[in-house]
């Protein structure tokens, strides 16, 4: 896990042994998330809020009473969800976000590959990067950026929300940065859509970007674990 030729947050490199687990192959849809609103609202239990439904980059908004994505975006990544709302929606599924270290083990595989596919240079067959603001793609669009477990979209089109608080490496699970409660500023991973390509590596951390984990962002999404 992480690197150490790579951003002061990427170091130092460290081996950890995690236990076994599962990954959704797909990032979250719009029209998954639509879903999820429409049973479980726009706010969480204590008033939290889950979507920004009001800002200008949602995809999802309510028509004839229901939440529905926009067309034409059913099937690209959601985006706009808070990481309280990521959660929640795990939660839903009787799921749960992953953590940094599983994210990076299900990008990475076990060796030590910067990219999900290997080594080579990204390019648009595998990857959506350095695109436009709101210049996301289908979660399914680019089978040749599959990881070594055959996860998919791990690689640009939307950041990834994980369960982890933004703390320096090594990686330990039992330190407080997997303490669910709401506050810290968390960890995203994968990059997006207008990522350069030096910022869609499997150990980015996205330290570089607004994350605050009670807002959505354009350009953040999430799947979810167990």
């Amino acid at each position: 896990m992480g690197s150490d030729s790579g951003p002061a947050d990427e170091r130092p490199a460290h081996t950890i042994n995690l236990p076994a687990f599962a990954i959704d192959r797909l990032p979250m849809t719009n029209m998954q998330f639509a879903a999820f609103l429409q049973s479980a609202g726009l706010t969480g239990s204590r008033g939290e809020r889950l979507y920004d439904h009001d800002d200008p980059d949602a995809r999802i908004h309510r028509r004839e009473n229901r939440w529905l994505a926009d067309s034409g975006t059913e099937q690209h990544p959601v985006v706009e969800a808070s990481w309280t709302g990521a959660r929640a929606y795990c939660e839903w599924r009787k799921l749960r976000l992953p953590t940094e270290a599983e994210w990076e083990k299900a990008a990475r595989g076990s060796d030590g590959r910067r990219y999900p596919w290997g080594n080579e240079t990204p390019d648009t067959r595998r990857a959506r990067f350095a695109a436009g603001w709101h210049d996301t793609a289908a979660v399914d669009a680019h089978p040749a950026g599959a990881s070594p477990y055959g996860v998919l979209d791990l690689a640009g089109n939307a950041w990834e929300w994980v369960s982890s608080a933004y703390r320096p490496y090594p990686y330990r699970a039992d330190d407080g940065r997997e303490d669910q409660t709401p506050g810290p500023v968390r960890v995203t991973r994968g990059g997006g859509q207008d990522s350069s390509a030096a910022e869609i590596t499997t150990t980015q951390r996205g330290r570089n970007l607004s994350r605050n984990p009670a807002a959505g962002h354009h350009n953040i999404g999430f799947r979810c674990a167990r």
